[in-house]
């Protein structure tokens, strides 16, 4: 009876046009943790675990993941802090996680010497929390005080505590910040610059701050001071202190419109200063006294100096402030095919981590006097993916990668000054590469866009068609899919004799603004075009066929898995649906939705309700249409992207008789922020399930 009165609801709901908050029968389960909701949860989970971990490849998937993810010899990801090098460490034995220290000299070295900082297996057990780290803001010059961020299980909002380097305790009275979506900076020594919940009327509509405060040592949070208001509607407002390496401190108030546009000001003595930048760009760094900024938009600055979308320029806050100064001066130019990814900046340095046809390179930029700034490249192998991993703030040193699809990564420590670099740390081969070859090829997207993908598959293979491949693509907020070195996917899949694909659709970053431009909004349609192009691409090869092809993507790329699954059904036998936005009618309303509103459109406003309407994915699941079985997973503790999107997609299939398989992880977060063995259990479902569907 129930089923029956809820597939009928639903189609009145579909019929009217409108998602009509008292007609959804399955709006119930957007309560994340209430009891009936976490029953529903736990039967699902009941009914998926046996199938997926009671498979015979589950166990050897589960260890084979788990040694990748649990490696002792991989590669620790570096932050300098001051002189030294800092790094969160993660292993069967430091499950939760260790942040450690070591010298410049001996993180060289094959056997660094570490000293534990913060042991999260022993705060946790001491305190019977569920903690899991989000990093630490350390004050400089000194870097005796840090501010770490804990997060319960994953989330999102973290409690904020100040945290001494010479004893390795936390500060009796310090800073200590409730739990909260929050962001903090050291003013000086005695006074934090924050954003965060104060309380009624203080947050956004997507959930964020909107009050930027100064809090003094002893200071209750109820006394701290305001410095800078945004408004409701806005995403988030805030401050953001900013020091170089040259001793100069400004605090730039921000006010984000919407997910893309932000207006920048200055805070000074009488208060904000409005800055003249446009709202789509992005501040990367101060470097002796200039602002870094990347441009996403054509911007003709005060004076008439005309730069276009794309560029990586750098100004005074003076200047943009109309206090003087010289005009604002051009680093970096990409072309159409071109596109800066990652901007950082060292003392007296600007780095850039750039792509030309979704192949990468390292820049360094230097201004000298009378030229205005040189670049120079620093050393990288061809085709590869770079990435920046940690600049200095006290010299010039700059640790940056370097990968491919079948390439281990390799880390670099460069001098930005000099150019000069060295490899001093390389990441064992996790899978066996050696029968495996990289294309990259293009498909013809519906309106005759070439879209790019890279094709991973063995080197002898017969085009048949009978291929098990993945399909990967992310499509969204101007991010791109690069080709990066992935053990688990190697290990998993490819030694198993799959192929796997990246495709580069636009909503992406890969060739600049324009490229994530031409889907956003009411243009959205063309980015899942771009995927079915290059599915029917990999088919028209005979790479594969849908009996044998399957899809993968979350939070935004669960989105395209949503909408790949209600408009080509046709396309795929098996759909990974991973922390995804599928009510897309009721997005802005769930935690963090409203902040996305730049992205996708307004569903209050009738004319961007009805672009939206198009493709809302939960609405689309209908009667009588031949789905492939889909996995649909979350976590309960994403507060990000509301686990409700994933658990009322899978009643309304079930609802149809539609298969499908369900399974919400109790933590981890949206960023799948749980310990290696939680990760390595979420891998091996992934690819038992993809291993049932496409290699059976």
């Amino acid at each position: 009876m129930f089923r029956a009165a809820g597939v009928a609801a639903f189609a009145l709901l579909i019929a009217s046009g409108a998602h009509a908050q008292a007609v959804d029968p399955n709006q119930w389960l957007e309560e994340v943790e209430t009891p009936r909701a976490l029953d529903w949860v736990k039967a699902e989970n009941g009914k998926t675990l046996p199938v997926l971990t009671g498979d015979k490849r589950y166990q050897s998937l589960h260890d084979e993941a788990l040694k990748v993810l649990s490696a002792t010899d991989r590669i620790p990801t570096p932050h300098f802090e001051g002189e030294a090098v800092f790094n969160f460490w993660q292993d069967a034995t430091h499950v939760r996680g260790v942040w450690r220290k070591t010298s410049r000299a001996s993180f060289k070295t094959a056997n660094p010497q570490w000293e534990t900082v913060i042991d999260l297996d022993a705060l946790s057990k001491a305190e019977n929390a569920n903690w899991i780290w989000k990093g630490a803001d350390c004050r400089g010059p000194k870097y005796d005080r840090c501010l770490v961020r804990l997060s319960n299980g994953g989330k999102d909002a973290v409690q904020i505590r100040e945290f001494d380097m010479a004893t390795k305790t936390f500060v009796a009275g310090g800073f200590n910040l409730p739990e909260g979506k929050q962001n903090v900076g050291w003013f000086d020594d005695d006074t934090l610059v924050l954003s965060r919940d104060w309380g009624a009327g203080s947050l956004t509509d997507s959930g964020y701050g909107m009050i930027a405060k100064t809090l003094k040592r002893g200071q209750a949070l109820a006394d701290a001071k305001e410095i800078f208001r945004g408004q409701t509607k806005d995403v988030s407002a805030g401050a953001r202190v900013m020091k170089d390496g040259a001793g100069n401190r400004i605090v730039v108030l921000s006010r984000a419109t919407d997910f893309f546009n932000t207006e920048y000001s200055l805070l000074t003595d009488a208060g904000a200063a409005r800055m003249s930048l446009p709202t789509r760009s992005s501040i990367q760094g101060f470097v002796n006294g200039e602002l870094i900024v990347t441009l996403e938009e054509a911007w003709t600055a005060p004076g008439g100096k005309a730069f276009q979308a794309g560029a990586l320029i750098a100004a005074t806050p003076a200047f943009l402030t109309g206090k003087g100064g010289e005009a604002p001066a051009l680093l970096f130019q990409p072309n159409p095919r071109q596109s800066i990814d990652q901007v950082g900046v060292t003392k007296n340095r600007v780095v850039a981590a750039t792509y030309d046809n979704v192949r990468g390179r390292v820049m360094a930029f230097e201004k000298h006097a009378g030229h205005g700034w040189m670049s120079k490249q620093l050393p990288a192998p061809e085709n590869a993916s770079v990435s920046l991993v940690a600049a200095s703030d006290v010299d010039d040193a700059v640790f940056y990668s370097a990968e491919s699809f079948l390439v281990p990564t390799e880390l670099k420590l460069a001098d930005a000054a000099t150019g000069a670099a060295e490899t001093v740390k390389t990441s064992p081969a996790r899978f066996d590469a050696a029968n495996y070859v990289v294309e990259q090829h293009e498909a013809t997207s519906k309106d005759g866009t070439k879209v790019p993908y890279f094709l991973v598959r063995q080197k002898g293979l017969k085009f048949d068609g009978l291929a098990p491949t993945i399909l990967h693509a992310y499509g969204g907020f101007q991010l791109s899919k690069l080709p990066v070195y992935d053990p688990v996917v190697g290990k998993l899949w490819l030694e198993r004799g799959g192929a796997y694909v990246v495709a580069n659709i636009r909503g992406g970053g890969e060739f600049g603004p324009a490229w994530h431009e031409a889907a956003l909004k009411a243009n959205r349609q063309r980015a899942f075009d771009d995927y079915y192009a290059v599915a029917e691409d990999l088919i028209a090869r005979k790479v594969t066929t849908p009996r044998h092809l399957g899809i993968y993507g979350r939070s935004n790329g669960g989105l395209l898995m949503g909408v790949s699954l209600t408009q080509r059904p046709d396309l795929y036998n098996a759909v990974v649906v991973e922390s995804p936005l599928l009510d897309m009618m009721r997005y802005h309303l769930l935690p963090a939705g409203a902040s996305w509103i730049g992205e996708y459109g307004d569903p209050t406003k009738p004319e961007e309700a009805a672009w939206i309407a198009k493709y809302s994915a939960y609405q689309h699941l209908k009667p009588g249409v031949k789905y492939p079985l889909a996995y649909i997973t979350t976590s309960t503790k994403d507060d990000r992207v509301h686990p409700g999107h994933a658990r009322k997609f899978a009643a309304r299939m079930k609802d149809l008789g539609a298969p499908y398989l369900y399974y919400e992880n109790t933590d981890g977060g949206h960023a799948n922020g749980a310990d290696p063995k939680a990760n390595a259990k979420r891998w091996a479902m992934h690819y038992v399930y993809l291993s049932r569907q496409l290699m059976d």
